[in-house]
């Protein structure tokens, strides 16, 4: 693989960008946007802030705030409502033994969140959410996660204000450092889920997925350990102007990973994992046809990135695929949609699959959604 392949892909810090009206109606169709007791701006009035440092004395980049007594309570009894709604469907009295232990800031990264922890004091049982600014970009990221990845991810909007919960997994960086070499994983499965993974990125155009942007899961099973590669970073959804800021393989921090399952899987197998992972994101879009289509239309009608880096990935995309459908596409969603359709035509083509195709454009009319949808 050639260096400048694997030199660090620098980023300008990425701008957030609104959450349009196609995409708020979207959110409202199909129950992402609710009121929230506590928002971004509410957290963001905190008055001190200390340090958060790890178990070795580190820093972690993340800041505990603390806010005026008298706030103190509501904002805690709101948090606790919020964690509700994600967790319980607003059940309440499930949180009626929940305290909120801990409210930290991170001053690093593109959407500044807060974390909130949740304990359970009578066991020590403890979850995390976040808080942060909505980004269209990172919703949609979501979103896409949610319908085509094995992930279901739980997130709510209200105004503009983003939800979620927290990702578990070990971070890619430090599954580098400390797991790769344990003889518990298996460097084939590994080799596999590392595969499907970047095909996951790069169809579906997920950018940044250098090492500590994503999470690895390990499963014990009957047979060994199962091994989940899942992102937990976003705000770099269909963003880059750049076609290997698409495939994790290309990133210098996940070098490490990439030599050691390329030892381990020659090109007919790597291709046959890819092959089994495009025929799971159209299974999965199957399943969800009527909401990835509208989130595709909200998508091509949403500004995600400025019109220079749209034209160098519609030029990159078009060469590397060798098809000019990709050079007409003058904003990232529909540059997204294009890339879908082309892995769901070759998965036709290899499987001489019948039925209409979940990423084809069909009729969709509404309010502010005007556009296509199967």
């Amino acid at each position: 693989m050639a260096d400048d392949a694997l030199s660090i892909l620098q980023t300008a810090k990425k701008p957030a960008y609104a959450v349009s009206a196609p995409l708020r109606e979207y959110l409202v169709r199909w129950g992402r946007e609710a009121e929230l007791p506590v928002t971004y701006q509410d957290l963001a009035s905190f008055t001190e802030a200390a340090p958060l440092h790890d178990s070795a004395g580190r820093d972690t980049l993340w800041e505990s705030v603390i806010y005026p007594r008298e706030r103190m309570a509501a904002l805690h009894q709101g948090l606790k409502e919020i964690y509700a709604q994600m967790q319980a469907e607003g059940t309440l009295s499930v949180m009626d033994y929940l305290i909120v232990d801990r409210i930290d800031y991170c001053t690093f990264g593109n959407s500044n969140p807060f974390r909130i922890r949740i304990v359970n004091p009578y066991n020590d049982n403890f979850d995390h959410f976040y808080v942060k600014k909505a980004d269209a970009s990172r919703i949609y990221g979501l979103e896409l996660e949610h319908l085509l990845s094995p992930n279901r991810l739980h997130f709510l909007t209200c105004g503009e204000t983003l939800v979620e919960e927290h990702i578990a997994g070990i971070p890619g960086d430090v599954f580098i450092h400390r797991w790769l070499h344990d003889p518990n994983v298996s460097s084939v499965r590994l080799a596999k889920e590392l595969v499907k993974f970047n095909e996951r990125c790069f169809v579906r155009l997920l950018g940044d997925m250098r090492a500590y942007n994503f999470v690895v899961v390990l499963v014990p099973d009957f047979e060994g350990v199962q091994v989940r590669i899942r992102a937990m970073d976003f705000d770099q959804q269909s963003y880059n102007g750049r076609l290997r800021f698409y495939l994790p393989q290309f990133f210098k921090d996940n070098l490490p990973l990439v030599e050691y399952c390329s030892k381990r899987l020659n090109p007919q197998t790597a291709r046959q994992y890819q092959y089994e992972e495009q025929s799971l994101l159209f299974r999965r879009a199957e399943t969800e046809r009527e909401r990835i289509g509208q989130l595709l239309t909200a998508m091509e009608r949403t500004e995600l990135a400025p019109a220079d880096k749209v034209a160098r990935l519609a030029a990159e995309l078009a060469e590397h695929h060798g098809d000019a459908r990709f050079a007409h596409a003058t904003t990232m969603g529909a540059l997204v949609r294009e890339s879908l359709l082309l892995m769901s035509r070759q998965f036709v083509e290899r499987t001489g699959h019948t039925g209409p195709n979940p990423f084809h454009p069909g009729t969709f009319e509404s309010s502010s959604i005007k556009g296509t949808f199967p």
